[in-house]
């Protein structure tokens, strides 16, 4: 294994800062993609080793990485993934002393607000700082000022924010650090001390963390992924028995996982999974169930598969809910709706339907859709679509 001081050499510098601003935008998921115009030599060389694309370090215009690319070369490399290995060579120096460990802390994004002043200065009247200091562990106050620099956030499971602020994963579970940080978020949210788990837990949700990484999991059938590792293996075999199975977020970042189809269907009802593991087996193509409302796991898996380019065909009940949910598909995979027309919708309601309830919503793939959908006044569930559905998965168009 290498040395991760390598990374702080000029050839990495704008492919990391990159990296960075790429991160920023996603919560802290290694997805999406991230280039370098009129790069040197060197940067080709290093995009080269990460890619395979460049012959070597040949010059070109613009060179691009994948972030899931460049946080496998780091793991075969350094032994470590592309969060652990920036928050380690972004870490500052141990401070000396209570001023500066203060100091320190003050560098935070949120120093000018009331509450992030409040908590340092508790901190400092109660002796906590300098206890800390006096342990030796004066980062302390500067890691938690780096953890609380990327919150509030969105769904984002606490071992990636951990991994994301201090390289650690396992930072946040009930170690002093966390302390810091909860105690900073109580005072950010005007909430009382935790009194047990689930009030912490309920402290970190409002901050947009998700802490139990195995309660998030996702329903999929014949998902298989490029990688070779005991969760993709898992998924693998799955998949050629023609099984549905649950994954969780947990599961889903033991490693990298890329989705190898080139289409992935989407359904909200576990029925439609059911019937398409019992007609189809593996000749089913990939199906991801929402469950009617898309958890973490569910979207780390879709965006892993957008991000790979992907197509998404995405599948709901007919009502205002799903549709919103369509529409928020189509704007953050770049979904393609999948027999959610009008003329599907018509055929449905002769079918069977329910009474449409809810506010109307826009579906910009087909506005007939609203109009058919309020003059109908009917609402209709998934699986009345069965057969057509089934059709699709089973040709894969």
């Amino acid at each position: 294994m290498g040395e991760l001081g390598e990374l702080r050499a000029a050839e990495w510098r704008r492919l990391l800062a990159a990296a960075r601003r790429r991160l920023e935008k996603t919560g802290g998921e290694p997805v999406g993609s991230i280039g370098l115009t009129d790069p040197s030599e060197a940067e080709c060389r290093i995009v080269d080793r990460i890619t395979g694309r460049y012959h070597g370090g040949r010059r070109a215009r613009r060179v691009t990485a994948s972030l899931g690319e460049l946080d496998r070369m780091l793991r075969r490399t350094y032994g470590v993934g592309l969060l652990a290995a920036l928050a380690r060579i972004d870490a500052p120096e141990r401070p000396v002393g209570p001023a500066a460990t203060l100091q320190a802390a003050l560098r935070g994004r949120h120093a000018d607000e009331g509450w992030y002043s409040a908590w340092l200065g508790q901190m400092s009247r109660d002796g906590t700082v300098a206890r800390i200091v006096s342990q030796g562990r004066g980062d302390l106050l500067a890691r938690a000022a780096a953890v609380l620099d990327r919150l509030p956030a969105n769904d984002v499971p606490l071992p990636v924010l951990a991994e994301w602020a201090t390289g650690d994963a396992t930072a946040l579970y009930a170690t002093p650090l966390a302390d810091l940080v909860l105690r900073a978020l109580r005072l950010w949210q005007g909430a009382a001390p935790p009194s047990d788990r689930a009030t912490e837990r309920r402290i970190w949700n409002d901050a947009g963390i998700v802490v139990d990484d195995l309660t998030s999991q996702v329903l999929v059938l014949n998902l298989r992924v490029a990688e070779d590792h005991m969760v993709a293996r898992w998924l693998g075999d799955a998949a050629s028995a023609g099984l549905p199975v649950r994954v969780t977020l947990q599961q889903l970042m033991s490693g990298p996982l890329t989705p190898r189809g080139r289409e992935v269907f989407v359904c909200q009802s576990t029925a439609v999974v059911r019937a398409a593991a019992a007609r189809l087996g593996a000749e089913c193509a990939p199906l991801v169930c929402t469950e009617g409302r898309a958890s973490v796991a569910c979207r780390r898996v879709l965006t892993a598969a957008a991000d790979v380019g992907a197509r998404i065909r995405w599948h709901g009940d007919f009502d205002w809910a799903a549709l919103r949910m369509t529409a928020g598909a189509v704007h953050r995979y770049g979904a393609v709706p999948w027999r959610m027309g009008a003329e599907d919708y018509l055929e449905a309601v002769r079918a069977g339907s329910d009474p449409l309830s809810g506010v109307r919503v826009a579906a910009p793939w087909d506005e007939r859709l609203v109009a058919e959908m309020a003059r109908e006044g009917r609402a209709v569930r998934e699986e009345r679509l069965l057969p057509l559905l089934i059709e699709d998965l089973a040709t894969g168009t």
